[in-house]
């Protein structure tokens, strides 16, 4: 029997990260990152391609350790956990995958109720029934229920996925680049239903993005991640305004 994590689901600040790095090899990637993540907000990381944005979103989830700092969520530090305390962190934090990480041999139906039974939810078939279909409706997609993800076009699978990450009611969702490889309207309905889900739950959105679309659409606060530091933040407003030269580079 494991023992149960203690989670401080109820605090201010959902997340604290305080000096992390991450090299490999040479490359110093995230030298000394902070951040604090406040209840409700949504926070978009903005930098450019090998900035180290996805090394810091797979440090939050603890699938790769960092060097040094600490990643402090529900009061609990990540690379302190083991497998079985991470999982349970990760019950109440939601991961949409870049690549949307559907199991191609699993119906609609069966990739959103796998997260239910991985985390050993004591609930009865018909429970599991109603929140898959309450998680679809969320997405607008419940008629999807028994298709396959071939049969779903790109802007769907990416729908099915968040609804996925939504059926366990996270407190936190980490978006890992959520518009790539989407066109121009489609990733404006992702971002509008990704808007209104943390509107409707009062979700914490963490979301690692370089479409300027997503960044001026989601953000309550932007954060820039130069130079492998929190470099600058401030609303959208704010940074495009900002006069510092490594921030207009992004914004020319």
């Amino acid at each position: 029997m494991h023992s149960e994590l203690k989670l401080d689901i109820k605090s201010n600040k959902v997340m604290i990260i305080k000096g992390l790095y991450k090299s490999f090899a040479d490359n110093h990637v995230l030298n000394d990152f902070n951040l604090e993540l406040v209840r409700g907000e949504s926070v978009v990381v903005l930098g450019k391609s090998g900035s180290g944005k996805s090394v810091l979103i797979k440090c939050i989830i603890g699938l790769i350790k960092p060097d040094k700092g600490s990643i402090h969520i529900f009061g609990h530090n990540i690379p302190d956990l083991d497998h079985d305390e991470l999982d349970q962190i990760r019950a109440k934090v939601g991961f949409l995958f870049q690549s949307n990480a559907l199991y191609d041999s699993m119906t609609v139906r069966e990739n959103l109720e796998f997260p239910l039974r991985r985390h050993c939810l004591e609930v009865s078939q018909k429970e599991v029934d109603k929140m898959v279909i309450s998680a679809l409706e969320d997405v607008g997609l419940a008629h999807t229920i028994d298709m396959m993800p071939v049969e779903l076009s790109g802007g769907m699978r990416k729908r099915v996925a968040l609804a996925r990450t939504l059926i366990l009611k996270p407190e936190i969702i980490l978006y890992d680049e959520p518009t790539t490889g989407l066109d121009t309207i489609t990733s404006k309905e992702i971002i509008e239903l990704m808007v209104e889900i943390q509107q409707k739950y009062k979700t914490t959105s963490l979301i690692i993005s370089h479409d300027m679309n997503c960044v001026r659409m989601a953000s309550d606060r932007v954060v820039m991640l130069i130079d492998g530091k929190c470099y600058a933040s401030g609303t959208y407003k704010e940074i495009t305004q900002s006069v510092d030269p490594k921030v207009k580079l992004f914004f020319e």
